[in-house]
């Protein structure tokens, strides 16, 4: 495949997805093509915010200009409102995310894009919605990956969006297999890396400190690696969190598996925040979404930076091609 179809989803209407989206068609692409799943007057308020140009085309066409967007539309409820979620809107945000998704898994599309959309705003609009990765993968029916990357480093994540007093219980052997398979996997097949390297992060400080503050590392996750380790997979640790992202400990490792989202996160996020993106591992096309929310205060004034969804639409291209 030398050039794909991409899904772009802006998610959450009265975020910056939108304007992004505008943005991100403002010249014409030479390594895939873009179909956006949305409300076309969002997409319209967006462009004419920006003062851009916008011609929203056929699903089925081609983009030969700058400003070129081939739409597939998926209305709102109600008009969307810059900074103002609306709780109506809701349904019309997952329906475009299932759509993109039913596209990819047909082959009609060779990969999603998707914008930040707004946990609470969904979840008031009486859909029980914890992300788009968890919605994904209830969708597909595949147990998928967290995986956040950026020029850096790559992390992924053994959980996600739970509260913290829950993780330590969700921190499993049969888990950890699952996660650091799909990750590996991934590697191999995704990124082209032959033989990859995980770096495997313990739950506590100082990785349990020889079961002095904590014994998930000696007891759960020690001989699990252990055990994959016998079958090929090359994993180091369980290592300390505050010091497995120093540079020297990077060098040779190709992912790092954090315990849980704010062990791992924020080290990439400051090492390189507006070139990062978000990945699903697992799914059966790739997912790519930008690593920042929806920024509902710059909504429409134009000043919101671009650079992660250039990156998510790049990262997907090349994935979609591999």
């Amino acid at each position: 495949m030398t050039r794909p179809t991409l899904a772009l989803v802006p998610g959450e209407p009265a975020g910056v997805g939108p304007e992004l989206c505008v943005r991100a068609v403002q010249r014409v692409r030479e390594d895939c093509d873009l179909v956006a799943y949305a409300d076309p007057d969002t997409l319209r308020a967006a462009a004419d915010a920006l003062q851009l140009p916008l011609r929203l085309l056929d699903a089925d066409a081609r983009a030969s200009a700058p400003g070129d967007l081939p739409l597939r539309a998926v209305a709102n409820a109600v008009p969307s409102v810059f900074g103002q979620p609306d709780p109506r809107n809701a349904r019309a945000v997952v329906d475009a995310l299932l759509g993109a998704a039913d596209a990819c898994v047909a082959g009609a599309c060779a990969g999603l894009v998707t914008g930040p959309t707004h946990k609470a705003t969904i979840n008031a609009g009486g859909i029980a919605y914890s992300g788009t990765t968890e919605l994904l993968a209830e969708h597909a029916g595949r147990d998928v990956v967290m995986m956040l990357a950026n020029d850096i480093v790559r992390v992924a994540l053994a959980t996600t969006h739970l509260p913290l007093r829950e993780v330590a219980d969700a921190i499993t052997a049969d888990g950890l297999a699952r996660t650091l398979r799909i990750v590996d996997g991934a590697l191999r097949a995704s990124f082209g890396i032959a033989a990859p390297t995980i770096a495997v992060l313990g739950l506590n400080p100082h990785a349990g400190e020889a079961g002095h503050l904590g014994r998930e590392e000696i007891e759960i996750i020690a001989p699990l690696l252990e055990r994959l380790r016998a079958e090929g997979m090359r994993l180091l640790g369980p290592l300390p969190a505050d010091t497995a992202f120093l540079p020297a400990r990077l060098k040779d490792v190709d992912a790092v598996l954090a315990m849980y989202h704010d062990q791992g996160l924020p080290v990439l996020k400051y090492s390189g925040f507006e070139r990062a993106v978000n990945l699903t591992l697992g799914l059966p096309y790739p997912r790519v979404a930008v690593d920042h929310g929806t920024a509902l205060d710059l909504a429409g004034s134009g000043r919101a930076d671009p650079s992660s969804l250039f990156a998510a639409i790049d990262a997907c291209a090349r994935l979609a091609r591999r």
